[in-house]
């Protein structure tokens, strides 16, 4: 038995979840599953169709982005995971998609407003958008540097990564985490729908305003208690 069964079943698992949800299109979007004692993590393998997917094609990588197991190439934003994965020590997960109305969001280069409780009930500030990388960054390692785009990000707009467990990156698509790979999809899944549910409201009402700073607070104050801090 392989000392990586453990997370290669956990990345296909949830992998699996990707198409089942309607979050990704032929070989489009991966997720990673991390083992912190052992300093690796398990990804999906570039270009092979879900319905070929199995636990033991997924492949091995430690949090240089190095493969240390796996007959496969991995998926090629595995440098992006492998920097979130050595910066954030208390994420177990990630996934990347390009659902259609996140990756609008992130294409039109902007921050989904929270609008509305649905938002509210699982994250209580916008879902921040990363400004499109600069062109040296472009021409350099492409990937490693979009790792470093998401961290600035939420470093620029005072944001923890362990309470903001989802960004936009500009020009580009979503990126979410969690403890667990599942918790990862999962938070893709909310992203999605919370960027569909803001796409239709600004349809519906253009001026529409953002959700009273009251109900903000008072979700703020169920998620994490009434002394929390909350910043936005």
């Amino acid at each position: 038995m392989s000392k990586y069964e453990a997370i290669r079943q956990s990345a296909y698992e949830a992998n699996m979840q990707l198409p089942k949800l309607g979050l990704v299109l032929f070989t489009f979007g991966n997720v990673s599953a991390a083992d912190r004692e052992q300093g690796v993590f398990a990804i999906k393998p570039s270009g092979v169709p879900y319905d070929q997917l199995s636990p033991k094609n997924m492949v091995i990588v430690d949090f240089e982005g190095n493969t240390v197991e796996g007959s496969f190439r991995p998926s090629s934003d595995t440098k992006t995971h492998a920097v979130l994965y050595k910066h954030w020590e208390n994420i177990g997960g990630i996934a990347h998609t390009h659902s259609t109305y996140g990756t609008a969001w992130a294409q039109a280069q902007r921050a989904i407003p929270i609008y509305g409780t649905t938002h509210a009930d699982h994250c209580t500030m916008d879902i921040p958008c990363a400004a499109p990388m600069d062109d040296l960054m472009i021409q350099g390692n492409y990937e490693h540097q979009t790792g470093f785009q998401i961290m600035e990000c939420l470093q620029e707009k005072g944001m923890s990564y362990k309470e903001m467990e989802m960004v936009l990156v500009g020009s580009h698509a979503p990126f979410t985490w969690g403890k667990t790979a599942e918790k990862a999809v999962y938070n893709s899944a909310v992203l999605e729908e919370v960027a569909r549910i803001a796409y239709l409201t600004e349809q519906i009402n253009p001026e529409v305003a953002r959700l009273k700073q009251a109900l903000i607070s008072k979700h703020h104050e169920r998620k994490h208690g009434k002394n929390a801090y909350y910043g936005q």
